[in-house]
């Protein structure tokens, strides 16, 4: 084997290309920033969830799945349920809230693939 060398080293390149967005993935974990979160929190919750509402639910989403936990401890210590029908659909309506911005950006969120659309 006289290409030996070659071989193992164009091995090593195509892992590495191959195993990329996986390594990535895992190391880097999107991560809200605290201070962020406690100053638009208090001054300025709309607009917070309006910012970082995908960050938020799928926070909700893994500590409601993957923890176990269903309830969601406000900035105002209130306790919210982690529930699209039974706390943001309750007061905003899919059409209003999330169908109007999401086909304005052409998005197509997978949110309805398990949950049931809240009736009026």
């Amino acid at each position: 084997m006289y290409n030996a060398g070659k071989i193992i080293a164009g091995l090593i390149v195509f892992l590495l290309i191959v195993t990329y967005p996986f390594i990535n993935r895992v190391v880097t974990k999107p991560v809200v920033d605290a201070e962020k979160v406690e100053r638009l929190k208090i001054k300025k919750p709309k607009e917070f969830t309006i910012a970082e509402h995908m960050t938020i639910l799928d926070e909700w989403r893994d500590s409601a799945v993957r923890d176990g936990r269903r309830i969601y401890m406000g900035s105002d210590e209130k306790k919210y349920p982690i529930s699209l029908q039974r706390n943001c659909l309750l007061c905003h309506p899919k059409e209003r809230l999330c169908d109007r911005c999401h086909n304005y950006v052409g998005v197509k969120p997978y949110c309805w693939n398990c949950h049931i659309e809240a009736k009026e």
